[in-house]
């Protein structure tokens, strides 16, 4: 077990450790404010004059139109939903966003979790023009349905960096546990969540075509590409 987890959360777990070390909560800022305009976002719209403003600005449901879907997007990502605990939504975003920061960097953190946020919603539009007969198809009631909010992205960052520093047989994890989600309870937010999936998995495979060309493009074994985690050659890095 030592040795599965040395190989599995090493290096991830050294690069954390590394980054909190050296700046402690510089580290995060990001993830922070992520936490913060959560939190803020659940309190107003639990309040009867913020409820429609915050859906006004944050809720995307498939039934509105695409241009004002995609304006509402970033924001969605830190609109929690209103049926489930906050508390589960801000350790979310605490631990995964945080962890996700300090391995990736924000900029690429905010991009991960966008993708995977997109993929979710745009999916909700596919499902619905499917029809509920179909198993990736969802029925027309659910164009009236909040999209998921972060845990989307929360799953797709989840996922990119189990890939990014080899702890597969968490990353698998993830991903199964969200296929069972949806068998158990086939709903709109826990197909969101296996589009989000699908749309991060789609990012890994161009990436890792891009770093296995360069790798055959480069001569005397050196392949141009960043070591990556878990190889001898590379070290934890600390991220601004």
């Amino acid at each position: 077990m030592t040795r599965f987890a040395h190989r599995e959360w090493g290096p991830l777990f050294g690069t954390v450790r590394a980054g909190l070390v050296a700046r402690k909560w510089r580290a995060v800022p990001m993830t922070l404010a992520a936490v913060c305009l959560t939190a803020l976002f659940q309190l107003v719209q639990n309040q009867d004059w913020g409820y429609q403003p915050v859906q006004d600005i944050g809720s995307v449901r498939a039934e509105d139109p695409l241009w004002l879907s995609l304006l509402r997007t970033p924001l969605s990502l830190f609109v929690p939903a209103l049926d489930l605990p906050v508390w589960g939504a801000l350790a979310q975003v605490l631990l995964v966003f945080g962890i996700a920061e300090i391995c990736l960097g924000r900029w690429r953190t905010l991009a991960v979790a966008y993708l995977a946020t997109l993929s979710g919603t745009l999916y909700a539009r596919v499902g619905i023009a499917l029809g509920p007969d179909g198993p990736l198809g969802l029925p027309a009631t659910d164009a009236q349905v909040v999209d998921t909010g972060p845990s989307a992205a929360v799953v797709g960052l989840a996922v990119y960096v189990c890939w990014r520093y080899r702890a597969w047989w968490t990353g698998g994890a993830v991903v199964v546990a969200m296929v069972v989600e949806v068998i158990i309870k086939p709903n709109l937010a826990g197909k969101e969540h296996l589009a989000a999936i699908a749309g991060v998995l789609v990012l890994i495979a161009i990436q890792a075509g891009r770093e296995r060309g360069r790798g055959r493009g480069q001569d005397g074994g050196s392949d141009g590409v960043e070591p990556r985690p878990g190889t001898r050659s590379w070290k934890p890095p600390i991220r601004s």
